[in-house]
C-alpha cells in the first residue's frame, strides 16, 4: 500500500478550510442573527452540491445535442444530483482524505491460484475511493492491489509504471492474469499501461466505469496535463486509439450512464468492440457503486476465476444484467 497521498492532504486541507469557514461565519453572525449564521453555514456546505447541479444541467444539454444516448428525464437528473451529492461527502470529505489507508492491499498466500484484482481510481481521487469494493473482493477470497495515481496532475502515461507494478504483484501471487477495474481517468491510465506493457500479455479482463474514452466536454476547463489529455478527441486520445488498432485491448467492459455529470456526452464512455453496458440515471461517482455495476463486475471476476489456470483469456462477455 502507498505510504502517502498528496491528494489526501489536499482534501484534508479543503475539508478543514470549509469547516473553519463555517464555524467562523456562525460565530460572527450568531449574536446578530441566528438565521444568518445558519444560512451561511448551509451555503458553505452546499457549495459542492451546487457545482454538481450545474454539471448535471450541462451534461443533459450536451448529451441531448449529441443524441447517441437517451436524454435523461428531469426526475433522473434530480435523483442523480441527490445521489452524487451524498457520494461527494462520503468520498471527498471522509474516505479519500481520512480513510484511504483503512484497508491494506490484500496479498494473502491463500489467494494463490485465484484471479486477483487491480483497482485504478480516477482524476482527483485516491485508493480510498475503492474501500467498499475492496471489502467485497476480500470477502470473496480474492487478492487485490489498489494504487494511488501520483503525481495528481501528471500526464496519464506517467501512471503506467505504477499499474504495471500492481499487476505484477497480483500475477506473482496468484499465478493468474489480473482483472483490472478502473473508474473515470483510471480507464485511460489502464489503456496507456496496456500500450506500454501489454504486448504478449494476458489479462483476465479490463473493466472501466465512467471513463472518458473519447474525452469529455468538461476537459476544456482543465489546464493540467492529464486534464488536457481528457479533452474531447484530444490528440493524445487519438494516438492511444491508433495504438490499439495495432495492439488490441483485452476483453473490455465499459459501464456508462446518461446522467454522468463529468464524462459527457455520455457516449464518450463507450469503446468500440467493448461490452458497453448502459445504466440509466446514474451520475459519475455513484455509478461506480450502483448494485448493477458491482454485481456485474464481480460476476466477471467469478467467471475469470472459473477458468483453468494457464488458459488463454481472449474474450470475456457478460449477458445484459
Amino acid at each position: 500500500m502507498p505510504r502517502q497521498s498528496s491528494l489526501a492532504r489536499l482534501l484534508q486541507w479543503s475539508v478543514l478550510w470549509q469547516l473553519v469557514s463555517a464555524a467562523g461565519w456562525a460565530a460572527w453572525r450568531w449574536p446578530v442573527s441566528p438565521l444568518q449564521a445558519l444560512g451561511g453555514v448551509a451555503l458553505i456546505a452546499m457549495l459542492g452540491p451546487m457545482v454538481l447541479a450545474i454539471e448535471g444541467v450541462l451534461s443533459a444539454v450536451v448529451s441531448s445535442a449529441d443524441g447517441r444516448v437517451p436524454t435523461p428525464t428531469a426526475w433522473q437528473l434530480l435523483r442523480a444530483w441527490g445521489a452524487e451529492s451524498a457520494h461527494l461527502f462520503r468520498a471527498f470529505w471522509w474516505r479519500q482524505p481520512f480513510r484511504w489507508r483503512a484497508l491494506d492491499d490484500h496479498l494473502d498466500a491463500r489467494c494463490a491460484g485465484r484471479t486477483g484484482v487491480v483497482f485504478v481510481h480516477g482524476f482527483m481521487c485516491n485508493r480510498g475511493f475503492w474501500n467498499a469494493w475492496m471489502r467485497r473482493v476480500h470477502a470473496q477470497g480474492h487478492a487485490y492491489v489498489s494504487i494511488n495515481l501520483e503525481p495528481v496532475y501528471a500526464p496519464i502515461d506517467a501512471y503506467a509504471t505504477g499499474i504495471e507494478q500492481a499487476v505484477q504483484r497480483i500475477e506473482q501471487l496468484t499465478g493468474r492474469p489480473a482483472l483490472v477495474i478502473c473508474h473515470s481517468m483510471g480507464g485511460l491510465a489502464a489503456r496507456a499501461w496496456w500500450r506500454a506493457h501489454g504486448a504478449g500479455r494476458t489479462l483476465a479482463g479490463l473493466v472501466t466505469i465512467a471513463s472518458p474514452h473519447a474525452g469529455t466536454w468538461m476537459g476544456r476547463f482543465s489546464q493540467r496535463p492529464n486534464g488536457r489529455q481528457m479533452r474531447l478527441h484530444s490528440e493524445w486520445l487519438r494516438e492511444l486509439a491508433a495504438a490499439e488498432t495495432r495492439q488490441a485491448l483485452p476483453a473490455t467492459t465499459c459501464w456508462y450512464s446518461n446522467c454522468d455529470n463529468i464524462v459527457f456526452p455520455a457516449a464518450t464512455a463507450m469503446l468500440e468492440d467493448a461490452d458497453n453496458r448502459y445504466v440509466p440515471g446514474e451520475p459519475h461517482v455513484a455509478l461506480a457503486f450502483h448494485p448493477q455495476v458491482l454485481a456485474g463486475t464481480l460476476e466477471l471476476l467469478r467467471r475469470a476465476d472459473g477458468r483453468r489456470q494457464g488458459e488463454s483469456v481472449t474474450r470475456v462477455t457478460l449477458e445484459n444484467s
